[in-house]
Parts: structure tokens; C-alpha cells; sequence
């Protein structure tokens, strides 16, 4: 039986490079590198290692490992000091490395030098963007043996955050599907893995040099241009549970953080479930009117409680994320609350409801459209 994705040797774009952040991995960037080396037909053409202030070994081991690999391994040595001793200057630099000499249509994939990729990864991700997307967020899951060393309290709080998360993203998908990312889909924008075209990756002005959350910031900035989006529940990477990280403000200092004490809020992404209702509504009807609707901007300003001309601004704007940023940013109808832990049960209840009469409400449309196509 052909390989799912044998389809891809030869209509993938020309090349796929990998840039991955490291800091003292001595003890991990072993099972990365191999998991990269055990990729199903495709492999990265290039891998690329910014090593940022390393002294544990890391480079010594790299070095050692590298001539047994089946693909190039750039080894780029860096001692970030001062404001710039941080994750995100290290991602930022790692994928600047790995697009020079590549084409806007080629390809690079970033993940963590704590992960293991899953054996598709390449080619899941590359699936991906040759059926229509230009970035690629892939899922991080915590490897079920650390996973065990956290405590059950942390698991059962992540499952109802999780779970919150899901709905109130289907319910978007229902209200203004996006062609690009249908559903299933998940809500993770996790640096262990995202892959983008060189030509997103330049129209969204870079990888964000910022101290921590630079993958969330990224994917923000991609939106911004109209960047097609794909969140593929096929495209994994299994990453470390530690409560040690590298990286201030990361995944680790959450752990170590809750572990103490719970948050009184959860995920900032996370909004209420009427906030997200009504603001995916919203940008429904923004998304219209920016496309050329005419009645639809009146519509708009008048469910903003905004004067026309606020909204008129906003959407000349050459990109419709860019439009819709300046509405968030100036119109306080769309401010959105924040869940507290607390909460949780309840607004997922809510948040059931209201999906279900936004897939019915959805359903129904599709109906009357069919019937009067017919």
C-alpha cells in the first residue's frame, strides 16, 4: 500500500529546513536530532541548530552526532547576552538562518530541541501547505512518562481548559469558517511545532525577538497579513513535561507555578463563551464588509455602537486581520473577559449550548442555500 504521503516527492515545495533553538540539551538534543533522521520518504533537507550559550556539551555531542545523520546539519554557535538572552531572539535568529538561500515558496519548520517529532512530521506538514495552507501549527504532547510526574490536580485543570478551548473554536468554525482550516482542528500555536513558507514568514515581518511567548506573538503577526492558517490535529510532536525549563515565562514555569498554587485565571487566548459568540459574529459580518459590502459596513457600525468613519478606517487596511485588529483595538464592544479556573464547569456548559445553536444555526443555512441553488 503507497505511503499517504508519497504524493509529496514530487510536488512539495523545492525545499523544507529545519531551525531549532537550543540551549544546554545535552541530554535531549540526541532523541531530537534521531526522531528528525526517522522521518517516513521526506526529510528535512537541511536542519539548523542555534546554539545560543551552551555549555553543558551540547555542541561537542552535535558534532559527534552529526556525521551519522541523513541530513545536513548546520550547527550556528551564538552567546546571547543582555536584553537579547532570550527564547525568542534564539527562535527568531534559528529561522532567519534557515530561510537564507530558500525561495518565498520553500519551507521552514521550527520545533524544540526538548521535542521528539512524530515519524510523518515533514510530511504531515507538508501535506498541509501543499493542499492550500502557508502556515502550519502543529499539536505538543506532553511525553506520557514526565506526564506522570504531574501532579492530577494540574491534568484535571489542562483537560477543562482544553475542553473550553475546543468548544468555543468549533463555535467560531461554525459562525466564519475559515476554507483554509476546517474542522477538526485544534487551538495550539506552540513553537514545538509550526512550519511556514518563506514568503508568510517575510509578509508577517519575522519571527517576533521578544523574551518569551514569540510562537504565539508570530502567529498573531501571520494573522494580521491574511496568512492561510491550517491548526492540523495530524501534525504532532511530543515534548518534556520538566518543570526545569530553559526559557523563562515557557511551559516549564507554568507547571512549577501551578503546582503551587492554581491561576486565577486560565490561558489568556481563552475568552468567555458569549465574548466569543458575539465577537466571531462580528467579525463575520466585518469580514463582508471588508470583502466589498457595502450595507454591511452600516450593519457593522451600528452593532459597534462606532461611528462610520472608525469603521471605514479599519477596513481599508490591505489585509482583513489588519482591519480587524484596528476594530479590536478601537472599538470597546469587542473587549473580551477572561475565564477564571473557577468558572471553568459553567462556561463550558454555556459554551456547549451555544455551539450547538451555532452548528444548527449553520446546518440550517446550508439547507435553505442548497434548496434555493437547487
Amino acid at each position: 500500500m503507497p505511503h499517504p504521503h508519497l504524493r509529496l516527492i514530487q510536488t512539495a515545495p523545492r525545499r523544507a529546513v529545519v531551525a531549532i533553538p537550543v540551549r544546554n540539551e545535552v541530554e535531549r538534543i540526541g532523541p531530537c536530532l534521531r526522531a528528525l533522521a526517522r522521518q517516513d520518504r521526506i526529510l528535512p533537507d537541511r536542519v539548523v541548530l542555534l546554539l545560543n550559550g551552551c555549555i553543558d556539551g551540547t555542541a561537542a555531542l552535535v558534532r559527534e552526532l552529526a556525521p551519522a545523520l541523513p541530513m545536513e546539519i548546520e550547527i550556528v554557535e551564538r552567546d546571547l547576552r543582555g536584553a537579547d538572552a532570550t527564547a525568542g531572539m534564539a527562535r527568531s535568529l534559528a529561522v532567519r538562518h534557515a530561510a537564507r538561500g530558500l525561495s518565498p515558496h520553500d519551507v521552514v519548520l521550527t520545533t524544540d530541541a526538548d521535542g521528539a517529532v512524530a515519524p510523518d512530521w515533514v510530511a504531515a506538514n507538508l501535506a498541509a501547505l501543499q493542499d492550500g495552507a502557508e502556515v502550519v501549527c502543529g499539536r505538543a504532547i506532553i511525553d506520557w512518562a514526565e506526564a506522570l510526574l504531574i501532579p492530577a490536580h494540574l491534568h484535571d485543570d489542562d483537560a477543562l481548559e482544553c475542553r473550553l478551548a475546543a468548544l468555543i473554536d468549533e463555535m467560531a468554525h461554525w459562525i466564519d469558517p475559515q476554507p483554509h482550516d476546517p474542522w477538526p482542528r485544534h487551538t495550539e500555536h506552540s513553537g514545538a511545532s509550526l512550519a511556514f513558507t518563506v514568503a508568510a514568514w517575510r509578509r508577517a515581518g519575522g519571527v517576533p525577538p521578544i523574551p518569551c511567548g514569540e510562537d504565539r506573538a508570530f502567529v498573531v503577526a501571520l494573522q494580521r497579513v491574511d496568512a492561510r492558517i491550517r491548526h492540523d490535529p495530524a501534525v504532532r510532536v511530543t515534548v518534556s513535561g520538566r518543570m526545569q525549563g530553559r526559557a523563562a515565562g515557557g511551559m516549564a514555569d507554568t507547571i512549577r507555578r501551578r503546582m503551587v498554587a492554581q491561576d486565577q485565571f486560565i490561558d489568556s487566548a481563552i475568552e468567555t463563551a458569549p465574548d466569543r459568540f458575539r465577537r466571531v459574529s462580528l467579525r463575520a459580518v466585518a469580514r463582508a464588509a471588508w470583502a466589498g459590502d457595502v450595507q454591511g459596513k452600516r450593519h457593522l457600525a451600528e452593532d459597534l455602537g462606532a461611528s462610520i468613519d472608525i469603521v471605514e478606517q479599519a477596513l481599508a487596511a490591505p489585509y482583513f486581520g489588519e482591519a480587524w485588529a484596528g476594530l479590536e483595538r478601537d472599538c470597546k464592544t469587542l473587549f473580551a473577559h477572561r475565564v477564571r479556573f473557577r468558572d471553568l464547569p459553567r462556561e463550558i456548559a454555556v459554551a456547549e449550548e451555544l455551539c450547538a445553536f451555532a452548528c444548527e444555526a449553520a446546518t440550517a443555512g446550508r439547507r435553505m442555500r442548497n434548496l434555493a441553488s437547487a
